[in-house]
């Protein structure tokens, strides 16, 4: 981690690392516990709630403006309600750690979207870049391809579509001009997203009769701490780091994820998995890094 960072930002900065990394073995008891889409609803919908209660101690809650509400539908859609719904799903097929390394492949994307949308300068390190994290999403998944195993794969291509819906979420918001800070608009982003999560969790899971301690216990640490919490932290962490510093230090992550889940839940590290995360982590890393050497 950076040295050059004050002794509070380094401990802030490690504690969110850990929050998230340990939230994936969490949520994939929880949604063994909870059906997934309504595990997600729930999630945001205590976020929002306990954002809510930190906006208004800070002062005034207020709705969004006009000009802001497209920020909060897509991220609320795509960033949140999207990518929890589809990253909870494959936590029914997969091992958490596998689908953590995949879920963070996001910057990858946001690359070539960022070219497209947004007319970015794509550089040869950063085309490596993205060459390398597709090389370990490949890498991951040849055993299951080699296995003829349907369901990982389906679970494996819901992670991607998970970090793709985050990536134009991301891409979105580098092309907006805020009215309101990031943190007042969280909670009506989260809102959003259960609120759009509540048919289709009745639709595809039916009704929710009753929750079970283990599910309980679940959302006790995911909506609070890895939802709230940890949303509250990378805004005020963003205030003060660099986007750079921020992205390469989160790049932990998935790896922390990956050893939770295998002393928690067993989880077997095996090569591809080990070759696989490494070059994708390669392939962030060189992106974001060159991304950083653009700018002023």
């Amino acid at each position: 981690m950076n040295a050059g960072l004050a002794a509070k930002d380094r401990l802030f900065l490690a504690a969110l690392i850990l929050v998230w990394a340990a939230s994936w073995p969490i949520m994939k008891v929880g949604v063994a516990a909870v059906p997934p889409i309504w595990f997600a609803l729930l999630r945001y919908a205590i976020g929002a709630t306990l954002l809510f209660v930190v906006v208004a101690s800070r002062g005034k809650v207020e709705a969004p403006v006009r000009h802001d509400w497209p920020l909060v539908l897509v991220s609320g859609a795509l960033q949140m309600a999207c990518y929890s719904a589809f990253t909870g799903l494959a936590l029914t097929l997969l091992p958490p750690g596998r689908a953590a390394v995949l879920a963070y492949s996001t910057p990858l994307w946001v690359l070539p979207l960022g070219a497209w949308r947004l007319k970015e300068r794509v550089s040869s390190e950063q085309c490596v870049g993205v060459a390398l994290g597709v090389l370990g999403i490949a890498i991951i998944a040849w055993p299951s391809l080699q296995a003829h195993s349907g369901e990982q794969l389906i679970a494996y291509g819901l992670l991607l579509a998970a970090a793709g819906f985050w990536a134009i979420s991301i891409v979105h918001v580098r092309g907006h001009k805020f009215v309101g800070t990031a943190l007042a608009l969280a909670p009506w982003q989260m809102l959003v997203a259960a609120a759009l999560l509540l048919p289709v969790a009745i639709a595809t899971e039916g009704p929710l009769l009753r929750l079970n301690a283990t599910g309980l216990i679940a959302l006790a640490y995911v909506g609070p701490i890895a939802t709230a919490f940890a949303y509250w932290a990378i805004v005020d962490l963003g205030s003060r780091l660099s986007a750079t510093t921020l992205s390469m230090a989160l790049l932990a992550t998935p790896s922390l994820g990956i050893m939770i889940s295998a002393a928690a839940l067993g989880e077997i590290i095996d090569r591809p998995l080990v070759a696989g995360a490494a070059a994708i982590a390669a392939g962030i890393g060189l992106t974001i890094r060159r991304s950083a050497k653009r700018k002023p």
